[in-house]
């Protein structure tokens, strides 16, 4: 029988238990996407709190423009790396493991005034935002590629165990794959064949960067949940290309912020309404070799013990929960296997800093 305390490997690395962090926008860098005190304290305490991988707030690959809000993190060039060392170094001090989460935002941002240059796939307006991007050029596909590759590889020098590549949650390589946003009549439009043709150029070139044996994660939507997104056998074609080109692990989300009501990847929901992904996790568990992470509202110890003993799935994040509680993996651990603390209320998620308003 599994345990969710196994010691398990992804590729060379090894996992402490099967517990991840899911990305979470933290809110804390400073003006330039850099580390700040606060935001080292954020991670110190989740190593501490007994999870053993963590994956980092979405940083940015590009420039300050393209940034999702103020005090997101960044990794678009060279001097972020010291500061990211440190942090790299608090979280191993515990025993565990971080990786980075990279993006690029596109229209899903907050205020697009003072001239900011805002990338998509198409000139359609962002939904919920509001924001018609600017197509983006093949140029600048090529150049956006290069970003990515380019913040993996200083991912790498600054001590992060991996990477995860942000491709949900209605963000520019999730609005490449969703036929609703990516109108485009060339190669990177049309067929999901070639709608998936950035994100898996994208890979390719971060492989390119990091090399074979370095951990490269993706988060990918199941289904985009509106009218006109990407389908779930859109989604099982991107991840099959993606285990063919020797993706390490996929952890499985779903929607953006226009998606039909509460059917986005932060749900508020009740008891009986946990792991609402699993079930489209567990059909990518039992047809691709690669490890699949189940996402979405996990708050229960049994439930995860069942689902990685019934299932294929190997690995269960969770974010709010950690958000609430620190501690939580550690506290399970101890034999107090009580259901998390977190409500789901989703008022941790502000527009400035997250933080879970029992703990404010």
């Amino acid at each position: 029988m599994k345990s969710l305390f196994d010691r398990t490997h992804v590729g060379g690395l090894e996992l402490k238990n099967r517990f991840i962090r899911s990305a979470t926008r933290d809110g804390l860098a400073d003006a330039r996407g850099h580390v700040t005190e606060e935001l080292l304290q954020v991670y110190q305490d989740l190593a501490q709190g007994g999870v053993g991988t963590i994956i980092t707030g979405h940083a940015y690959v590009t420039n300050l423009e393209q940034s999702q809000q103020p005090r997101q993190m960044g990794i678009y060039d060279d001097a972020c790396i010291d500061g990211y060392q440190r942090l790299t170094q608090a979280v191993h001090a515990h025993g565990a493991n971080i990786l980075m989460q990279i993006n690029c935002v596109g229209p899903q941002t907050y205020g697009a005034g003072n001239g900011r240059l805002i990338w998509g796939p198409s000139p359609v307006e962002d939904l919920f935002t509001k924001i018609t991007p600017k197509e983006m050029a093949l140029e600048d596909i090529s150049f956006l590629q290069d970003a990515f590759a380019q913040g993996a590889l200083r991912a790498k020098k600054a001590g992060f165990d991996g990477v995860q590549i942000h491709a949900a949650h209605g963000y520019v390589l999730s609005k490449f794959l969703n036929p609703y946003y990516n109108r485009r009549t060339d190669e990177y439009g049309g067929s999901i064949e070639d709608r998936a043709r950035m994100l898996l150029e994208t890979y390719s070139a971060i492989r390119g960067e990091v090399g074979a044996a370095y951990p490269v994660l993706i988060k990918i939507n199941c289904s985009d949940f509106m009218d006109q997104g990407m389908t779930f056998e859109d989604c099982r074609y991107v991840c099959k290309r993606l285990a063919e080109s020797g993706i390490s692990a996929i952890e499985v989300s779903d929607g953006n912020l226009a998606s039909w009501p509460n059917e986005g990847p932060i749900r508020m929901i009740k008891a009986g309404q946990e792991h609402y992904f699993r079930d489209y996790a567990a059909k990518l568990a039992k047809e691709i070799a690669v490890p699949i992470i189940s996402v979405g509202g996990n708050r229960e110890f049994e439930a995860l013990t069942e689902t990685v003993n019934q299932t294929r799935i190997e690995y269960v994040s969770l974010s709010r929960p950690l958000i609430c509680e620190s501690n939580l993996i550690s506290r399970w651990q101890s034999g107090d296997l009580r259901r998390a603390k977190c409500t789901s209320c989703n008022k941790c998620l502000g527009l400035e800093s997250t933080t879970c308003i029992f703990n404010r």
